[in-house]
């Protein structure tokens, strides 16, 4: 029998030979991925009344959401989580100075193409853009797989995106994403499998595929997939993997889908989501010239180096509006040095923006909180009314380079007009 991406993974997470859509399984998780509240997991474990760990090695915990700690109970919680790490030998634990952890855990590669990753964020479909199934569960489920090592899994039903053409001046792979999402709805693909195949995505760098992998969540899938090749192995590689630690899965192309996307982005404009849900979708044009009062470049949906890169490269030599504030918060660690060999964090200094450490930031609340009737543009992959400050001020999302723009003109700024 064909089979899907999402079959074939679950086959192979489940010993289940040929599972089908709606088939209940007993899947077998390659990593468990725990944020900031792994208290809750912790705490939970000592409700179970054990502290026997299936496996050790397929825990990972990053300590993103709130970084640094900014009240004593955060403090405690991480404290809490530091001790648990070292006392049951967890060796993937990343303190608040490492970043968020999707984006730390594929470039330590731990993310490897056709694992199962479960983790405590919903954006954890992302990790598609290694090949791998990604999915956000609760952490309830987390403990129970760091107890029993499995989880039952329903077998989605998987939607084909097809992209061809190539992008136009100005827009990116964030702009593709925010029009998908008004294109198939906030809940166009609830609980599916979301493959994206084309030749665009096989011309897309990984960093690219991680935006859309990552804002496929928006669009309610259970997980997202971008086949990989050899852009693939070259991220591997470099994260430190050989050839023997990668066991690519493909669909077969004769799968069959419960529906279908096609779309060229040769005409795409950029566009904009605008408040108070990511469905809320716009060409630029209908909201440019909207009065910006804060612009944050950050999230694990762009905060990636090629998206510093961009921001910088339209900076340079230029200054933030008056009256703006412009928040940069890089991915990583990893990604925050690399920005700094390049010369962006200079660059970015001497605009007038305002650097903060790697982690989650603005856009899980953590600064960056808005008064009433303010507008922050963001790069960041939600804008739900209340996400940051205020219930009563307004975010709208768009890529790195409306970002940038929008921020040295003081409003929402089509990046095509700022000319290089």
């Amino acid at each position: 029998m064909s089979q899907t991406f999402a079959q074939k993974a679950l086959a192979r997470a489940s010993g289940v030979a040929d599972p089908q859509p709606g088939q209940i399984v007993d899947a077998f998780p390659d990593v468990y991925m725990s944020h900031t509240a792994s208290w809750r997991c912790i705490q939970t474990l000592k409700q179970l009344g054990t502290d026997k760990l299936y496996d050790r090695d397929r825990i990972a915990m990053v300590m993103d959401h709130l970084s640094p700690a900014y009240t004593a109970k955060t403090a405690a919680d991480q404290r809490m989580c530091r001790e648990f790490a070292e006392r049951m030998g967890i060796k993937n634990f990343f303190d608040v100075d490492s970043g968020i952890a999707h984006i730390v855990l594929m470039e330590r590669g731990i993310i490897r193409p056709g694992q199962l990753i479960i983790g405590t964020d919903s954006h954890s479909t992302i990790y598609g853009a290694l090949g791998a199934f990604g999915t956000g569960v609760g952490f309830s489920e987390i403990t129970a797989a760091w107890v029993t090592g499995k989880l039952w899994m329903r077998v989605p039903e998987s939607l084909r995106i097809q992209l061809d053409g190539e992008f136009p001046a100005g827009t990116y792979a964030k702009d593709l994403m925010l029009y998908l999402i008004g294109k198939v709805g906030a809940d166009g693909a609830t609980y599916e499998s979301v493959e994206f195949h084309g030749d665009l995505v096989g011309s897309l760098s990984v960093s690219e595929r991680m935006t859309l992998a990552n804002l496929g969540m928006e669009m309610g899938c259970k997980n997202a997939f971008i086949p990989p090749d050899q852009k693939t192995r070259d991220y591997l590689y470099a994260a430190g993997l050989s050839d023997d630690d990668i066991e690519e899965i493909q669909p077969d192309d004769d799968a069959v889908y419960r529906h279908r996307v096609d779309l060229d982005v040769s005409t795409l404009e950029p566009q904009i989501a605008a408040p108070h849900t990511v469905e809320n979708v716009v060409g630029i044009g209908a909201v440019a010239g909207t009065k910006v009062d804060q612009v944050f470049v950050g999230s694990c949906a762009n905060a990636k180096l090629d998206d510093l890169l961009i921001v910088a490269d339209l900076l340079k030599g230029r200054r933030v509006a008056p009256g703006v504030r412009l928040i940069v918060t890089p991915a990583s660690r990893m990604i925050m040095a690399h920005a700094g060999h390049e010369g962006a964090l200079t660059t970015l200094l001497e605009a007038g923006a305002m650097l903060t450490n790697p982690g989650c930031g603005a856009c899980a609340g953590n600064g960056g909180a808005m008064a009433d009737g303010e507008v922050t543009l963001s790069t960041a992959n939600r804008n739900f009314r209340g996400r940051m400050g205020s219930y009563d001020a307004s975010i709208y999302l768009s890529s790195p380079a409306t970002a940038a723009a929008s921020a040295i003109t003081g409003v929402i700024t089509d990046p095509r007009e700022i000319v290089r």
